[in-house]
């Protein structure tokens, strides 16, 4: 008899065990914090970069790749004296991406004055090959605003053909590998000190 009284109260006593033992198992995520699965309205963290609440379904977050250092620059058509060494094109196959961004800057040949506007700024987007190819064309994601459409045209003409003119670039193995197919943004702005009548353009 007491056995049995035994048994009956131990079986509540097992029951919240065993239900400790499997919430404990749904709370374990295999999946680092920053690749987890999440959407726009939860309340714990995630990193969604692109997510939006019309979405069906949990939205991935990118992937944080190996290299730290954001692969957007800025070059300006007179760079400052201090940072002339970075606008000179290295010497030997591109290894870091300081070496990307100092080959991208020496490519840079702006349009000539009398089409240019003073102060304008151009940014672009686009991808390398492993072997230093330009996946497709460049895509504008921003000009300076109330900049007449032929000046545009003639800033994206400058772009393409200085690139044009200095691709294929020469990777290392290792740096073609980490840069295949990421996204790069470089913004152009043309900071020469130009007459007011480029400026009306």
């Amino acid at each position: 008899m007491l056995r049995r009284l035994a048994f009956i109260a131990g079986l509540p006593l097992l029951a919240v065990v065993l239900t400790g033992q499997v919430d404990t198992s749904r709370q374990i995520n295999p999946i680092p914090f920053s690749h987890a699965p999440c959407r726009v309205l939860d309340n714990r963290p995630c990193t969604p970069y692109h997510c939006s609440i019309f979405n069906n379904g949990p939205c991935i977050p990118e992937i944080d790749y190996p290299y730290g250092q954001n692969l957007q620059l800025t070059i300006q058509t007179v760079p400052p004296d201090q940072d002339a060494a970075k606008y000179r094109k290295p010497d030997h196959d591109l290894d870091s991406i300081g070496d990307l961004f100092a080959a991208l800057r020496s490519c840079w040949s702006p349009p000539p004055e009398d089409a240019a506007r003073e102060g304008m700024q151009m940014s672009i987007r686009f991808s390398f090959k492993r072997s230093g190819e330009m996946i497709g064309s460049p895509r504008v994601t921003f000009a300076t605003a109330g900049v007449p459409a032929h000046t545009r045209t003639t800033y994206l003409r400058a772009i393409n053909t200085s690139l044009d003119g200095c691709l294929p670039l020469k990777f290392t193995n290792g740096l073609g590998g980490a840069l295949a197919g990421r996204p790069i943004a470089i913004r152009y702005v043309d900071n020469r000190p130009l007459g007011k009548t480029s400026q009306q353009q």
